[in-house]
């Protein structure tokens, strides 16, 4: 059949401002007649035209409620645009870690790459008819678009009058496997269908030694568990754990994709992955079921990772550094060092301290991941991570909650490679302390209120501002709220200038520096679909390691109640408590 072009009339929409993560509103917002199509439409055109006339684009997400619908939208768009081919992930399905390998190293049978991607997921929210969707694109690089085009789409949504739409091409059935080819007034446009995992698998046995995973999860001394929280992930877990490292079945949980992540919040975190905290150990109910020695979680789209041990937590910043730590010895794909590593600036100071030891490149960032993708671009930097359990490295231009779990893996099989058959093998709390003997111990915790009133939330961030211009002020408050705690030394609001490309980002954070090592961070996270969510970051350092192995809670209760006191946060959200602390 031939397709024709249709120009619909349209107006703009407030607030279609693409944040870090693209934009993400409530399903109703994205159901209004021409909401999603202005996004779409204002993204085109601000993409160079070879992007999109004659191009491949990739359409597909976590499969969350919408997704279908949108991505008959999107790919009638495309055809509309005289974009030549779109790539759809199976049902609609490809984790965002996927998307950005898909872009970089799928080429298909006629020899087309793609030049870049719409991703359609709102990450860790949750899904539903009353709860999120979220649209993002991604550049050729195989990463989120830069702020300069960003900043085009937000531009465009503004004064958008029309946007081309092929209304009389069918939908696609992304249930099944293959090619459709259409004929529209530029000529052939196709729509191919693919297998969401092989590509992605693919890519991991490029960087990861199986063999010695294999071994290590055949052992019968060690146990897994892998919960995909009813995300993108499970599209993945049977098909890497299962079929090709060889682990049971019965150790993965909730790894059938859902539209509503199962009513579940699919953020992978020790309040939201409840069952696999429980399993582990590390619920409130006590079991006597023994507890696996590793356990991991992904979120919806699959680019964020929680480590646990048996009855033991891994922070993300704790974990990046360990990782950096052990790859080259553990990780075949690093066998020949590391160009350099990065983390956000939010993120506790332990990656530091192992770049320091090992004579690394090391580049502080503002969160967003975006700002790794041109360090890895420019060949600075390999491992990458961030405190919002989000941890990867140059195979790819997103964070990966897949290859995280891999790394680790990888790791633990390393320590116990001579050890299989022994009596104990080396567990994740082993690896933990003895890093924290080697490089010292970042206490650390983060506090989000969230869906606090937006202009309070500013309120309270402007005063945070205020007070640093005098820092003698600030310590005697501290003095009087908790004496023992330390003298902060610098405060500032975090600004970053790229070393590759010489932007600069201003207003990434506000900065409380204390002379011990300690820090207070608050942010203004742009990842919620409503109202403000407020952040604060609070890490003290201790490199005494007599001193390394206290509770967490006990060591940073003073600077939490330093925090609170000094950002007024009860008397500006009137808030008597966090919504999740981490």
């Amino acid at each position: 059949m031939v397709f024709s072009v249709t120009k619909k009339e349209t107006t703009p929409f407030d607030g279609q401002k693409p944040g870090t993560s693209g934009l993400r509103k409530k399903v109703t917002v994205f159901q209004q007649p021409h909401y999603l199509a202005n996004f779409v439409q204002s993204t085109f055109n601000a993409l160079p035209a070879e992007e999109v006339k004659g191009a491949t684009i990739v359409v597909s997400g976590d499969g969350r409620y919408f997704s279908k619908d949108a991505v008959q939208i999107i790919t009638k768009m495309a055809a509309a645009n005289g974009v030549r081919r779109v790539w759809v992930g199976q049902d609609t399905l490809l984790s965002t870690p996927a998307v950005s390998a898909i872009i970089r190293e799928r080429i298909a049978a006629d020899g087309s790459k793609a030049t870049g991607a719409f991703i359609l997921t709102a990450s860790h929210n949750p899904g539903g008819p009353t709860e999120d969707f979220g649209i993002k694109y991604n550049m050729g690089n195989g990463g989120p678009a830069p702020e300069s085009v960003t900043d085009k789409i937000f531009s465009n949504t503004k004064t958008i009058n029309e946007y081309l739409i092929a209304e009389d091409l069918p939908d696609v059935d992304v249930s099944a496997l293959g090619v459709t080819t259409f004929t529209g007034p530029e000529g052939p446009f196709d729509v191919d269908v693919f297998d969401s995992a092989t590509d992605y698998i693919k890519l991991m046995k490029s960087i990861f030694d199986f063999e010695s995973i294999k071994k290590l999860l055949a052992s019968p001394k060690f146990s897994f568990c892998f919960d995909g929280l009813h995300g993108v992930a499970g599209a993945y877990a049977k098909r890497m754990f299962v079929d090709e490292l060889g682990a049971s079945e019965s150790s993965l949980l909730n790894c059938v994709p859902k539209e509503d992540f199962g009513g579940g919040h699919p953020d992978p975190n020790l309040t939201y992955a409840k069952e696999l905290v429980e399993r582990m150990g590390l619920g409130k109910s006590s079991s006597n079921v023994e507890p696996p020695e590793f356990g991991a979680a992904a979120d919806g789209d699959a680019d964020r990772n929680m480590v646990l041990g048996k009855r033991f937590f891994v922070t993300p910043s704790d974990s990046v550094a360990i990782i950096a730590a052990n790859a080259v010895q553990s990780i075949p794909y690093f066998a020949s060092g590391l160009k350099g590593v990065a983390r956000s600036m939010p993120t506790s100071a332990a990656l530091d301290v192992v770049a320091k030891n090992l004579n690394l490149k090391f580049f502080e960032v503002p969160t967003g991941w975006k700002f790794f993708g041109n360090l890895m671009d420019a060949g600075m930097c390999s491992v990458c991570g961030e405190e919002s359990f989000g941890t990867g490295s140059d195979h790819i231009r997103e964070k990966d909650g897949i290859w995280a779990v891999l790394a680790w893996l990888s790791i633990l099989a390393y320590k116990n490679k001579d050890n299989l058959g022994g009596d104990k093998l080396v567990t994740v709390e082993d690896i933990v302390l003895q890093h924290w003997a080697t490089y010292g111990r970042h206490y650390y915790t983060r506090y989000d209120y969230e869906n606090v009133d937006a202009e309070a939330a500013k309120e309270l961030m402007a005063n945070l501002v205020k007070l640093q211009s005098s820092l003698s002020d600030v310590n005697k408050l501290i003095k009087e709220i908790q004496p023992n705690v330390a003298d902060v030394v610098s405060a500032d609001e975090f600004e970053y200038k790229d070393p590759v490309d010489g932007s600069v980002s201003k207003h990434q954070g506000i900065r409380y520096l204390f002379g011990d090592g300690s820090r207070l961070v608050f942010r203004l996270s742009g990842t919620g679909s409503v109202g403000a969510t407020i952040r604060i970051y609070i890490e003290q350092y201790e490199n005494d390691s007599s001193k390394t192995g206290r509770e967490s809670s006990d060591a940073l209760s003073p600077l939490v109640d330093v925090a609170l006191k000094l950002s007024k946060i009860q008397e500006y959200t009137g808030r008597s408590a966090p919504t999740v602390i981490t």
